[in-house]
C-alpha cells in the first residue's frame, strides 16, 4: 500500500479483501483504477481510510472509495478524515442510514469543520460544567448529552457541540449559560405549574409553550444577572454578539419581569397577551421547553420523594424520641438568594435535619414552592416499602434498547482497526452486589489462620518505612560515599564538602489501591472460591496497614450492558456490610475489560495519593459474547484503557491463572506487571505477597 507505483490490480486485490467483494459482488476495477491515479501520498491516505471504515461497515467505506478521488482533488486531507471520522461516529450513534447521510452530504462538512474548529464538544465542556452545575443550589442535577439545550427537572441536557459563535471561548461561554437557565428554570419555580395543561388551553400549544418559555428566559436571565453578575455579563454580552434586540411590546414585558420578587405567576399572566404576538428574536441561550417530559417526570419524582422523605422522618423520630408515640415535624425553608436552607422542627423543638431529609424536603419544596403538610407525617410501619417506586428498568431490556440511558456512565473504546475511538460506546452501570453467605469470611478466617496472623504481623511492619537519605550535613551515621568523594576532592586541591552524612527518616505510607475482580462466567468453581479468599485476606492485612483501597468486580454482555459491582469503595469502612459483598461474588457473564479499566481508572484519579495502584484479578483474556470485543479488538482497547491509566499516573498490575497469558499479558501491560499463577490455590497468599512487594 505504502509502494510509490502501486498499480491498479494490486489495489483491486486491496478492495477485494476489505470490502469482501466474494461476498457483498462490488466491482471495485474503476474505483481502483481512479485510486492509482492518484499521487502516491494521496493514494495512500484514501487506502487507509477505506480500509478503516470498512472495519465500521462495508457500505460505508464503497460510498468512501467511490467518492475519495474527486474529493482528494478539491479538499485537504485534514477535512476529509474529519468528516469520515464524523460519517463513523455517527454511524455508532445512530446507525447506517445517518451515517450514510453524513458520507452523501460531504458539501455539508465544511460547515461542520468550522463549528469543529470553533465549537466546544459536550464531552470536552461536561467535567467543568458539570462543577459548576453542582455549585449550584437545589436538587442534585445530572449533566446528558441531547440535540438541543433543555431539561426534564433532574437532567440537563446539552447539545454535542456548541458552535454558535466564532471564538471557542465565547462557545464555552454560551454553554456555560445554558446551564445556569436551565438550572434557573428547576431553581426558580418555571416547571412548577402542569405546563401541559396550562398549553392545552391555548388553541396552539406549541405557540403558547414558546411564548411561555421566552417570557420565563426574561425573568430568569434578570434572576441570574443579579445572584451572578459575572454570569449576567456574559448573558448580555453574547446576546448583543446574536444580535438580539427585543421589540415592543417585549422590551416592556422584561422590565415587568425584571424586577427581584417576579415569580412564575408573573409570567403565566402575561402569557395571553403574548400569545397573541410573535415570539421574540431567537435567543442564543432559550432552548427547548419539553412539559411532557417534564410533567412524567416531576409526577414520579412527588410520589417517591413522599414515600422516601415519610420514611426519612420516621427513622429520625425513631432515633430522638424513640417512646413518642405521634411526632410532630414542621418544615420551613428560607431561601437566601439562590440559596435553599431548611428549618426542621420535631414537637416544636428545632434539630439539625439529616442530609438525606435536607435533600428530599428541598426536592419537594421546588416542586411546591412549600413543603405540603402530609409530606410530613412519618410513616407508619405498613408504609416502608418503596420497591414500586424505586424500580429501575430491567436490565433484561436491555436488548430493547429501553435500558440503554437510564443510570449509565458511557465510555469510549479504542478500535484498532478504524484506529479511532468509538464515543460512548460502552454502556456501563453499577450494580449493587447481592450479600452472600456471611458465614464464608469466618470460615475463610479459620482456614487460613496461619497465613491471616503472617499477613498482619508482616502488613503491620509496613505501616511505615524506613528512607535513607544520602549526602546530609547532619545524620545518624557516616555516608561512606561522600566521604571519599570528598577525601579526593582534598587530594585535587578543590574544597571539601560538609554533606558527609547519612540521616534516617520514617516516611508515612500515601497509597490507593483499586483491586478489579473478573466476575465472568469461566470463573466458576474453584477460581472464585479462590478469588473470594484472597479478598478476604486481603482485606484483613490492609486493615492493618491502613492503606486506602477499594474493590470493584465486573461483567459484561456486549457493549450495552457493562456492569461494575461495587464491593467496597475507597470511603467505606471493612465491615460485616463489605464481608457479605465478598461473599456474593459470583461468575457471571463474559470479560470486556477496557470499561472497567476506564472506570477504575477515573475513581483513583478523584483520591489524592503519592501512589495510586490498580490490580487486575482475572483467569482469561479480554472476551465479549459475539459482538467482536475478542482477538485483536479486545487486546487492543484493553492495552489503550492501560496506557490511559498510566497517562494519569495508574499503575496497573495484573495477577491471572491464565497459562495462555504469555501470548497477551506482555502487549497489555509490559514486562514485570503482571504474573501467572500455575494453580488457583495459591492465589489468597500470592495475591497478598505481590500487593506487599508493589507498594513497598
Amino acid at each position: 500500500m505504502c509502494e510509490t507505483n502501486l498499480p491498479a490490480e494490486g489495489i483491486t486485490a486491496l478492495l477485494d479483501q476489505w470490502l469482501e467483494t466474494e461476498f457483498t459482488f462490488l466491482r471495485v476495477e474503476s474505483a481502483a483504477t481512479q485510486l492509482a491515479a492518484l499521487p502516491p501520498p494521496q493514494r495512500d491516505f484514501a487506502l487507509i481510510w477505506i480500509r478503516r471504515i470498512a472495519a465500521t461497515h462495508i457500505t460505508l467505506a464503497w460510498q468512501f472509495t467511490q467518492r475519495a478521488p474527486e474529493l482528494l482533488a478539491r479538499m485537504e486531507s485534514e477535512l476529509i478524515a474529519a468528516w469520515a471520522t464524523h460519517a463513523c461516529d455517527t454511524y455508532d450513534r445512530t446507525g447506517l442510514h445517518a451515517a450514510l447521510t453524513v458520507i452523501n452530504e460531504v458539501e455539508k462538512f465544511d460547515r461542520i469543520r468550522y463549528a469543529n474548529q470553533s465549537g466546544v464538544f459536550f464531552e470536552d465542556a461536561a467535567p467543568v460544567l458539570s462543577s459548576f452545575l453542582r455549585g449550584l443550589s437545589g436538587r442534585a442535577l445530572k449533566l446528558e448529552q441531547s440535540e438541543a439545550s433543555w431539561t426534564d427537572s433532574e437532567s440537563i441536557y446539552l447539545p454535542n457541540i456548541t458552535a454558535r459563535f466564532a471564538e471557542r471561548p465565547d462557545n464555552f461561554a454560551l454553554a456555560k449559560c445554558q446551564v445556569a437557565l436551565r438550572w434557573a428554570e428547576t431553581r426558580f419555580g418555571s416547571l412548577r405549574p402542569d405546563l401541559v395543561a396550562v398549553f392545552g388551553d391555548y388553541p396552539d400549544p406549541a405557540h403558547a409553550a414558546c411564548q411561555f418559555h421566552a417570557l420565563e428566559g426574561l425573568r430568569l436571565s434578570a434572576r441570574l444577572s443579579a445572584e451572578f453578575p459575572g454570569l449576567g455579563r456574559d448573558l448580555q454580552r453574547l446576546r448583543e454578539q446574536a444580535g438580539v434586540t427585543l421589540v415592543p411590546p417585549w422590551h416592556d414585558w422584561m422590565t415587568q419581569l425584571s424586577h427581584a420578587e417576579a415569580r412564575v405567576e408573573a409570567s403565566l399572566a402575561l402569557l395571553p397577551n403574548a400569545y397573541l404576538y410573535a415570539p421574540p428574536p431567537e435567543d442564543p441561550f432559550r432552548g427547548e421547553l419539553r412539559p411532557a417530559a417534564i410533567e412524567a417526570i416531576k409526577s414520579a419524582r412527588r410520589e417517591r420523594d413522599k414515600a422516601h422523605l415519610r420514611i426519612a422522618l420516621a427513622h429520625l423520630a425513631n432515633e430522638l424520641k424513640p417512646q413518642h408515640p405521634a411526632p410532630s415535624f414542621q418544615a420551613k425553608v428560607h431561601e437566601e438568594g439562590s440559596h435553599l436552607d431548611l428549618q426542621l422542627t420535631l414537637d416544636g423543638q428545632p434539630i439539625a435535619p439529616p442530609t438525606e431529609v435536607q435533600q428530599l424536603a428541598l426536592s419537594v419544596h421546588l416542586d411546591f414552592g412549600e413543603i405540603p403538610p402530609e409530606y410530613l407525617v412519618p410513616a407508619g410501619d405498613s408504609e416502608y416499602d418503596t420497591h414500586p417506586l424505586d424500580k429501575k428498568e430491567d436490565s433484561g431490556n436491555v436488548w430493547q434498547g429501553s435500558y440503554h440511558e437510564e443510570g449509565a456512565t458511557l465510555f469510549p473504546e479504542w478500535d484498532h482497526a478504524r484506529q479511532l475511538y468509538r464515543k460512548n460506546w460502552c454502556v456501563m452501570r453499577e450494580v449493587p452486589i447481592k450479600p452472600g453467605d456471611p458465614a464464608f469470611v469466618s470460615h475463610t478466617l479459620t482456614r487460613h489462620a496461619p497465613l491471616v496472623a503472617q499477613l498482619r504481623k508482616t502488613f503491620a511492619a509496613m505501616q511505615s518505612v524506613n528512607r535513607r537519605l544520602k549526602r546530609q550535613s547532619e545524620g545518624d551515621e557516616v555516608d561512606l560515599d561522600a566521604l571519599i568523594e570528598a577525601l579526593a576532592d582534598i587530594q585535587d586541591g578543590r574544597e571539601m564538602t560538609d554533606r558527609l552524612m547519612v540521616r534516617h527518616e520514617r516516611a508515612d505510607r500515601d497509597i490507593a489501591v483499586a483491586f478489579l475482580v473478573d466476575m465472568s462466567g469461566s470463573t466458576r468453581g474453584w477460581i472464585n472460591e479462590a478469588e473470594r479468599e484472597a479478598l478476604v485476606l486481603l482485606c484483613e492485612a490492609l486493615e492493618k496497614l491502613g492503606d486506602r483501597y477499594a474493590i470493584y468486580g465486573f461483567t459484561s454482555l456486549t457493549r450495552k450492558r457493562c456492569e461494575i459491582f461495587p464491593i467496597k469503595r475507597f470511603d467505606e469502612h471493612y465491615d460485616t456490610t463489605i464481608q457479605a459483598r465478598i461473599a456474593g461474588i459470583e461468575a457471571q457473564e463474559y470479560t470486556r475489560m477496557g470499561f472497567a479499566i476506564r472506570h477504575l481508572t477515573a475513581d483513583l484519579a478523584k483520591i489524592a495519593a503519592h501512589t495510586r495502584v490498580m490490580i487486575s484479578l482475572s483467569d482469561g483474556k479480554p472476551d465479549d459474547y459475539f459482538d467482536g470485543y475478542r482477538g485483536p479488538y479486545g487486546i487492543e482497547d484493553t492495552r489503550m484503557a492501560l496506557i490511559e491509566a498510566r497517562r494519569t499516573g495508574v499503575h496497573p498490575f495484573c495477577i491471572t491463572i491464565d497459562r495462555e497469558a504469555r501470548d497477551y499479558l506482555p502487549r497489555l501491560y509490559g514486562p514485570a506487571r503482571y504474573v501467572i499463577l500455575d494453580d488457583v490455590r495459591q492465589l489468597p497468599r500470592k495475591t497478598a505477597d505481590i500487593y506487599r512487594k508493589l507498594t513497598t
